[in-house]
């Protein structure tokens, strides 16, 4: 339904995107990362018509965006960081206002009708916007983005500023969405990405550095080792082993306790597997293991270590023909 191809966004010598590709499936939810200043606002806007790439090609269902801006646009609805609206307008007064500037064929009454039952704004349909609270304003910012019933939808950040309850309730919401449209999610909130999406693309300096499968993701960290190891042994000692043993880069005890025996969280250098060292060295001390177990990365450690791992590299610098 999406197609990037070697998108790139120059400013003089500098890249905002860098020949980045990936593609967004029929009814897909993908989580769109990146730190600040990554790439991920301006890709959008390119998505979206807003701004022209230096080179490459972005697509919505084989239309570009660039040679096609209002036919691919119709197939898009975009909710910004701040949604842009009316605030001296009433919810109902806004919405046929977008209605019309789509210029949206379908049913008025009937469609409308259905995005508020959807979003969950018919009972502030008659008041006035700015009168409205941040969760029901972030709501009326999705309803413009469903009016003409787009293929695509692109939400930057919809759960900011929100309170948890209104955070569970737009992630629902994106959910339901995600059954008959395709959806682009940009947040900073990791957890988000992780309820709701079932691929995730990481950006970094212009440059995609991941993008897997959600329960694939720990895939991108080839050297991710970590284990909650259960050891009967003096506390001190056996932390003071396990941050002096070689090929173990970091060691701490966790609060679990069992008798004489505590659980340890253990992570080896990159391309080295402690559990045999491990082994053989508690067994000389006579300090058993009761238990050892595999430990995943949860997201928030896997972008700050893809993020970290690019933090020193310099964005290429190519001529662009």
């Amino acid at each position: 339904m999406i197609k990037i191809e070697n998108l790139v966004k120059r400013y003089g010598n500098n890249f905002a995107l860098d020949d980045i590709s990936f593609t967004v499936e029929k009814g897909e939810i993908v989580g769109f990362l990146g730190p600040n200043g990554a790439g991920k606002s301006t890709c959008m806007n390119i998505l979206t018509g807003y701004l022209s790439s230096t080179s490459g090609v972005a697509s919505v269902d084989g239309i570009d965006v660039l040679e096609n801006p209002l036919k691919a646009k119709k197939l898009i609805g975009y909710l910004p960081e701040q949604p842009p609206l009316y605030l001296d307008m009433t919810v109902e007064e806004y919405l046929n206002f977008a209605y019309e500037l789509k210029s949206c064929t379908l049913n008025r009454k009937k469609h409308l009708k259905e995005i508020c039952e959807v979003v969950k704004i018919t009972d502030v349909y008659k008041r006035v916007i700015k009168n409205l609270s941040k969760g029901y304003k972030q709501r009326v910012g999705i309803a413009q983005a469903l009016v003409g019933n787009p293929q695509v939808i692109i939400f930057d950040e919809p759960t900011i500023g929100l309170d948890p309850k209104q955070i569970i309730e737009v992630r629902n919401l994106i959910r339901n969405l995600g059954k008959s449209h395709t959806v682009i999610l940009s947040t900073h909130i990791l957890p988000e990405v992780q309820a709701v999406c079932d691929r995730i693309v990481i950006i970094n300096k212009g440059k995609i550095i991941a993008n897997e499968k959600t329960e694939n993701i720990t895939r991108a960290i080839r050297d991710n080792r970590r284990f909650n190891i259960k050891i009967a042994g003096p506390q001190r000692e056996v932390l003071a082993m396990l941050k002096s043993k070689q090929g173990i880069a970091y060691a701490e005890v966790l609060a679990e306790r069992e008798e004489d025996a505590y659980t340890y969280l253990v992570e080896s250098d990159p391309g080295i597997d402690i559990r045999k060292i491990l082994f053989y060295t508690l067994a000389e001390r006579g300090w058993p293991i009761m238990g050892l177990e595999a430990v995943g990365m949860n997201l928030e450690d896997i972008f700050i270590r893809l993020v970290d791992a690019t933090a020193n590299k310099k964005t290429s610098k190519r001529i662009i023909k």
